[in-house]
């Protein structure tokens, strides 16, 4: 996420990431994986980049691949944390 949001100020616009961070290669040791599509889009929403994602329906979403993937590693944060009651989409 710090490398998407260091490349906002170069006028990058596009960026790889998977739901629930699933995938990457497991392979590389120290691998931190891919980035989750929920925290990605929700660290462009609160810097004000209009993403058009809805957050509350993605992360319905996430829980429940999550759970036909049971025992399956995945990543993010903003599922354990929720979306923080004052939070407000970009416009």
């Amino acid at each position: 996420l710090a490398n998407a949001y260091a490349t906002l100020s170069l006028g990058i616009q596009r960026f790889d990431a998977s739901l629930a961070g699933i995938g990457g290669c497991p392979h590389a040791p120290g691998a931190s994986g891919n980035a989750a599509t929920e925290d990605l889009a929700f660290m462009l929403e609160a810097s004000g980049v209009r993403t058009g994602i809805d957050l509350p329906k993605l992360l319905a979403l996430r829980q429940q691949v999550a759970g036909w993937l049971a025992g399956e590693q995945t990543n993010g944060t903003l599922w354990r944390a929720g979306l923080p009651k004052n939070f407000k989409p970009a416009i």
